[in-house]
């Protein structure tokens, strides 16, 4: 063989092997961590909708990907699998009034100052979470309201008091991560947003055998479901691809 032609079968050889060793190479693993609590000032005035009356302070955490800062995060997180977990966001809003933009000059030939940053804390929806990945999702849990609902997790379940759209009605809900609809939604009492108690509903309280679900309503009678469990419908292999919803477990009223 000629050293010519030994040299294009190396090159050949060489070219070949790319392929093989681009496809062995290892998937880039990510660090996904829930920094320190630390506390912040948080109110009635400044949170609406989510804060109790007598609040003055929040406990919040850095949600870190690859160390760098994605959201921050209120409460306990739940893992959903080995690899998935939800927690609570936390917003940072800017609380300025337009008013508030400038302040006056102490002098007419000085310009008007800018006023200084004022920011508020506020509870916001719940995100899920892959390790794996570093992907972020906002769960749209059906209706869910930061200001009433208080959810209790159970494997992919998520059970809360709702208010409907209307904000007429307050319902007994199970979400299922990653499904589209419900798997209960039953009318617990009618709902005046202007005469609320505070909290409107406790923490629902879970049982596993039977699966049934007990929420407990302030000022009303607990209400228990039993619910016929469904296999959990979250992809977690599906990458940017859109995840397509199984079809939902029925629930049953307690007899």
């Amino acid at each position: 063989m000629s050293k010519t032609v030994r040299f294009w079968v190396v090159i050949l050889a060489a070219l070949m092997a790319v392929p093989l060793i681009v496809s062995a190479a290892p998937r880039k693993t990510h660090s996904v961590v829930l920094g320190a609590v630390k506390k912040v000032t948080y109110t009635k005035a400044g949170d609406p909708a989510g804060a109790a009356a007598t609040e003055n302070e929040l406990k919040v955490r850095a949600l870190l990907v690859d160390g760098v800062l994605k959201e921050w995060t209120t409460g306990d997180a739940h893992d959903v699998t080995d690899r998935s977990f939800v927690v609570r966001r936390v917003l940072r809003l800017n609380d300025v009034l337009p008013s508030d933009s400038t302040k006056p000059a102490d002098k007419p030939s000085e310009k008007p100052a800018p006023a200084a940053s004022h920011w508020v804390w506020q509870r916001g929806p719940w995100l899920l979470v892959d390790r794996a990945t570093g992907h972020i999702i906002a769960l749209k849990l059906p209706d869910y309201d930061p200001g009433v609902s208080q959810v209790s997790w159970f494997r992919d379940y998520g059970a809360y008091c709702g208010v409907t759209p209307s904000g007429k009605s307050l319902y007994a809900v199970v979400a299922q991560v990653a499904a589209r609809k419900a798997v209960l939604a039953k009318k617990l009492s009618a709902f005046n947003p202007e005469s609320r108690p505070d909290p409107v509903c406790g923490p629902a309280e879970w049982q596993r055998e039977p699966l049934r679900i007990t929420f407990h309503p302030t000022g009303k009678e607990q209400a228990s479901f039993d619910i016929v469990p469904g296999s959990a419908v979250l992809v977690e292999d599906a990458g940017d691809e859109p995840e397509t919803p199984a079809a939902t477990p029925e629930a049953k009223p307690k007899q």
